[in-house]
């Protein structure tokens, strides 16, 4: 799958900015980015149900929007608002869709008895929809999504509404997926799902700021990562917030995470702001994680430190 120049307006508004993106086959590809950063607008798009503004779409070795009809039936997609129909039963919405693909009657048969033992919904297949747990429900969606065995499966922000234990299960069957030869696209806001992606993109503002494999964002990381340990975090940030060349803050338990430009402030410099303002502190030198990436890539610009800070 690939886009290029993808861009998408609402009236004055430029929800996507000239998007490139390549995803390979197989992959688990995330989209990560806070609240109106563009992600469900450019998933929309990439499946063929929004028209862009602006780029070249290829899914599957077919033109977006132009042939999204012949689209339609190699992908599935699912929600985060999971579209269930909760006065049907679990066994009643999986034929629903299987007539809805046009499968027919022995291997929709087949095929939802399977998904079924799958999901871990054979004994929940008489249960009405609507009174399914979260969990319950995000399984019966995807099993819907994947019914008609899709070469690609698009993810919207699929576990907002799900507890820790129901996402870990289910980013368990999206690898079993991946490895039966399923590519898949999934948008998401929690860093710990972002970390299991093959591949990442980061968008903010409708614009991708940065996109590779998540060991290698963080390896490519531009700033340093400094671990404060003493008995006034709160008072530690106060005194380091706003300095020049400090990028982000983090209270982490009793530790001070910062975030800074690799030129200016060290261990030393740290600790010596720290004192001048009345504050005992060990500095550390800490590994970057995909929140600083994060952080990094959606910030402000930040101010170059003063020359000589770290002397």
């Amino acid at each position: 799958m690939q886009a290029r120049g993808l861009s998408r307006r609402f009236g004055n508004l430029l929800a996507v900015d000239n998007v490139d993106l390549t995803v390979g086959r197989a992959q688990v590809y995330g989209f990560l980015g806070p609240n109106g950063s563009g992600k469900s607008t450019t998933i929309r798009m990439l499946c063929g149900l929004l028209s862009p503004s602006a780029g070249a779409i290829e899914v599957l070795g077919l033109q977006v929007p132009q042939q999204a009809e012949q689209l339609k039936r190699r992908i599935g997609y699912m929600t985060q608002k999971f579209s269930l129909y909760e006065d049907l039963s679990v066994q009643e919405n999986l034929e629903f869709l299987a007539a809805v693909h046009d499968l027919p009657r022995a291997r929709a048969r087949t095929r939802i008895a399977g998904l079924l033992q799958r999901y871990w919904l054979t004994e929940r297949r008489n249960q009405l929809a609507g009174t399914l747990s979260g969990g319950q429900k995000q399984r019966l969606a995807l099993a819907g999504a994947v019914l008609h065995e899709p070469e690609l499966l698009f993810l919207d922000e699929p576990t907002s509404a799900v507890d820790p234990q129901s996402r870990r299960e289910f980013w368990d069957s999206l690898f079993q997926l991946a490895d039966a030869g399923t590519t898949i696209l999934v948008s998401t806001h929690y860093m710990d799902e972002a970390e299991r992606c093959h591949r990442l993109a980061i968008l903010d503002q409708g614009r991708l700021v940065a996109d590779g494999a998540p060991r290698e964002l963080c390896a490519a990381l531009p700033y340093a990562v400094w671990l404060v340990d003493c008995a006034a975090p709160r008072r530690a940030q106060q005194a380091l917030q706003d300095q020049p060349g400090i990028v982000a803050l983090a209270q982490i338990g009793a530790e001070l995470r910062v975030l800074a430009a690799r030129e200016g402030w060290d261990a030393a410099s740290l600790q010596h702001r720290l004192g001048d303002c009345g504050i005992a502190a060990t500095v550390r030198r800490g590994e970057a994680n995909l929140e600083d990436v994060f952080v990094a890539a959606t910030q402000k610009p930040v101010r170059p430190a003063a020359t000589g800070a770290a002397a």
